[in-house]
């Protein structure tokens, strides 16, 4: 498992709650099994949207996505049906921006994902059900489970004005419904440029699927996302990097 040197408050936090995690497996099989299994924001089985794109024969298209750590929502991505690439990256800032600039909540970005698609294959309200449901709890301000800071806010980055139609169509249906018990707090950012990440964060879940923090925080994501979207979930993830 490769693991970068970063000095960063969230990298830290990431770090301590590996260390705690790790000892907690030394305590005893049944209290790992306890703390991997709470860790994780719940899933929640949510509809699809009233409103949505019709699927379509145009070419490949793009949703960005903020939702919390990057390395737990590209995951998620990268085993859905009809995606054809995610990249972890940062958006919402003026400026191109380095994880550690980002960390420190100053720069206006937050930790996204760009998903590229077909829409013959998948409609941009399926990718926002799932969003919503297993990839993040979009109830949190600023924060996502161990992370918080405005880096880790829940937000939606449409490309066009059509997926801002959905995605706050969508925000209205799912506050009505009462599903989460909160309101949302997922914001929609228009014109927001998405900047990729630095190569050690991409596909970082598959290639540390032991890494404590992706174990508690992530992996349940990937479980929830075969259980509630099984005609969606694809066993092996298209990666960012070629495995050559």
């Amino acid at each position: 498992m490769r693991t970068p040197t970063r000095t960063s408050n969230s990298v830290f936090r990431r770090h301590a709650l590996a260390l705690m995690a790790g000892s907690a497996v030394l305590l005893g099989t049944g209290f790992a099994w306890w703390n991997t299994a709470r860790a994780a924001e719940a899933a929640v089985k949510i509809p699809p949207p009233a409103q949505d794109m019709p699927l379509a024969e145009q070419g490949p298209q793009k949703a960005v996505f903020a939702g919390g750590c990057f390395w737990g929502v590209q995951g998620v991505f990268q085993h859905v049906k009809g995606v054809q690439r995610a990249v972890s990256g940062y958006a919402g800032g003026a400026a191109p921006a380095t994880y550690e600039m980002v960390s420190r909540g100053n720069t206006g970005h937050a930790e996204s994902v760009e998903i590229t698609y077909d829409p013959a294959q998948i409609s941009y309200g399926t990718l926002l059900q799932i969003f919503f449901s297993v990839a993040h709890d979009p109830t949190q301000l600023n924060r996502q489970g161990p992370d918080t800071g405005t880096q880790y806010r829940s937000a939606i980055l449409p490309a066009n004005a059509a997926q801002s139609k959905v995605a706050q169509a969508y925000i209205t249906q799912l506050n009505a419904t009462k599903l989460f018990g909160k309101p949302i707090a997922t914001r929609i950012e228009e014109k927001a440029s998405f900047y990729p990440a630095e190569a050690y964060h991409q596909d970082y879940l598959t290639e540390n699927p032991r890494n404590p923090y992706i174990v508690i925080n992530d992996l349940p994501k990937v479980e929830n996302l075969q259980r509630l979207f099984p005609d969606r979930y694809r066993s092996e993830p298209v990666l960012v990097k070629s495995r050559g």
